[in-house]
């Protein structure tokens, strides 16, 4: 076990919450924690100690980029390996998204990844709403907005940071191809697929408030 780092600071209070033992077990690019704990459950008793690995990852931020004269999405593809080991197609479709610095604005992440991973600028941006992805196990906290932009003229190019190994390929959808692919369950990662759903709910609105 190590010290500290600051990229996994202390659990914090919560009523009824026992923390006995709290350890760093990983201290790689993301921290992995050890927390033994009790808490009160509903009916007042006391549970069972319990021992949870914690993925410490932190506020993340993913952005739908739109265009609505076009009425199109921009995704993007890249190689995933956690997707491979889950047994699905290691090339994923999602949505552009990168993690956020220590107390960095989410949508100032988001307007610097969006134009890292796509070469778009965004033009508005609109919260879609904040969402755990793997509460049973990692802290990851999702910051989802909408993005007004304009197609590129050429979606053939690639994109991302050489320094961190991204290879990134964009996806250019008409709105209603992009909804067939969420109904045919082809779209298999929940930031694309939430931030798609939204989409489906506002289109019209922001058809004609983002024209």
């Amino acid at each position: 076990m190590t010290a500290r780092p600051p990229k996994a600071p202390p659990i914090p209070p919560h009523p009824g919450l026992e923390v006995t033992a709290d350890e760093i077990a990983w201290s790689g690019r993301f921290a992995l924690q050890l927390v033994r704990f009790t808490y009160r459950r509903f009916d007042g008793s006391r549970s069972a100690e319990l021992l949870w690995e914690l993925w410490r990852r932190g506020r993340g931020v993913a952005i739908l980029p739109y265009d609505p004269v076009a009425d199109a999405v921009v995704l993007i593809e890249q190689f995933r390996l956690p997707a491979l080991a889950a047994g699905l197609n290691a090339v994923m479709t999602e949505c552009p998204a990168g993690l956020l610095e220590a107390g960095e604005d989410p949508e100032l992440a988001g307007r610097r990844e969006l134009e890292e991973e796509t070469g778009l600028v965004g033009q508005r941006f609109e919260s879609i709403g904040r969402y755990m992805l793997m509460q049973g196990g990692c802290d990851e906290t999702m910051h989802f907005f909408a993005a007004q932009v304009t197609l590129p003229e050429a979606g053939g190019t690639t994109h991302g940071l050489v320094q961190e190994g991204e290879d990134i390929r964009l996806r250019i959808l008409p709105a209603a191809e992009a909804f067939a692919l969420l109904d045919a369950n082809r779209i298999e990662n929940v930031s694309a697929a939430v931030c798609l759903w939204w989409l489906r709910h506002h289109r019209e609105r922001l058809q004609g408030g983002w024209r």
